[in-house]
């Protein structure tokens, strides 16, 4: 069986290392493309390093662009490739727009097509990452559901392909990666103490795209004086500051450290010694929660509702005094139910799936 992996940006690496793993370590011949919508390579290679993943069969290219851009190079480019693989299967991880030009281009090229993390919905059209996602669950032909609520959400929606839970792979990453990143200097060099500090991100398009929502965002900075936050900026992040002129202002909390963007390990380290995490990101909900670091969302919903039991996370929007009363009151110490998101061997359910399964007959062959 040969077996091709399609991904692009850090979410997708992410997910894809213990599953490069367990389909290698059992023979199956395992081929990677990096379609390069991550927007620096050589930033990317920290994550391959991180993981102890090879580098990339295939590197694409692509680099960044508009969504349109990106998913149509993507298309163009990897076509050729999996015609020349003769796959049985194509993987593809998440929701980037890496996963939906694999998904659009392994059904066009007649090979059927497996979704690691199906099912997720945060039932809000105007994500780009929603869109992508339930697109590509319609075109799997194999569907692994992180989650019970993934599981109902593709029964309700009927989809033709097959669906299993498999539970989330991000159980046994978190468990390896915490012990790991006690191994990092990142907190000696930021001169920082565990529970000291507030991590943040933020980096989607529709909270990067507001010039209200960074003065939102300085705002809780500004209210927030007492405290430390460690903000990694994402360069698309940094370079909107600069563009509606507010990042001299930014330079000015003196209570915000700036960082490039870290390595997973690094990351980890930040942010399981945290205080509390604030994020607009998808996969930092989930690393919280599994953390058991609560976890402020700037968003209006979450795909991730089994992490909102208990006030482990709070939806703030991009409001800055919703930010800051989130921040200020007290933390959980109850309802938390790590087993939500399965037993830590879901890289082994999706390959003994994978093998049980027929995959080597083509679509519409």
């Amino acid at each position: 069986m040969k077996i091709v992996s399609v991904v692009g940006a850090r979410p997708n690496f992410v997910k894809m290392a213990p599953v490069h793993k367990a389909l290698v370590g059992s023979g199956i011949e395992h081929m990677i493309v990096h379609t390069g919508q991550h927007y620096d390579y050589e930033m990317s290679d920290v994550f391959f390093s991180d993981f102890g993943l090879p580098k990339p069969d295939i590197y694409l290219d692509v680099g960044s662009g508009s969504s349109c851009f990106q998913i149509g190079e993507i298309i163009k480019r990897l076509e050729n490739t999996l015609i020349w693989a003769n796959a049985d299967l194509v993987l593809v991880y998440g929701d980037t727009n890496s996963t939906l030009a694999g998904a659009i281009c392994s059904d066009k090229c007649k090979i059927k097509l497996g979704h690691v993390e199906a099912g997720l919905r945060s039932y809000d059209s105007a994500m780009p990452e929603e869109n992508n996602r339930i697109m590509t669950d319609h075109l799997s032909d194999y569907l692994f559901a992180p989650t019970r609520n993934a599981v109902t959400n593709l029964r309700n929606e009927k989809i033709t392909g097959r669906v299993f839970y498999t539970g989330d792979l991000s159980v046994e990453i978190i468990n390896r990666i915490k012990v790991i990143s006690k191994q990092s200097k990142i907190l000696d060099t930021l001169d920082l103490k565990s529970r000291s500090y507030l991590l943040l991100t933020m980096h989607r398009a529709e909270n990067t795209n507001l010039r209200e929502y960074f003065i939102q965002l300085l705002k809780a900075f500004e209210s927030l004086g007492d405290n430390t936050i460690v903000f990694p900026i994402h360069p698309r992040t940094k370079k909107m500051f600069k563009t509606f002129g507010l990042l001299d202002r930014l330079l000015k909390c003196s209570n915000v450290k700036l960082l490039l963007p870290s390595g997973y390990i690094d990351f980890i380290a930040l942010l399981q010694n945290a205080s509390k995490v604030v994020t607009d990101s998808g996969g930092i909900q989930k690393e919280a929660y599994l953390l058991k670091i609560p976890c402020i969302t700037m968003r209006n919903n979450t795909e991730w509702v089994e992490t909102m039991k208990g006030r482990w996370n709070v939806l703030t929007g991009v409001n800055s005094k919703n930010i800051v009363n989130a921040i200020r009151s007290p933390s959980p110490t109850s309802q938390y139910n790590k087993s939500v998101f399965g037993s830590g061997r879901t890289s082994k359910v999706i390959y003994e799936l994978i093998s049980s399964i027929n995959t080597t007959n083509k679509k519409g062959k």
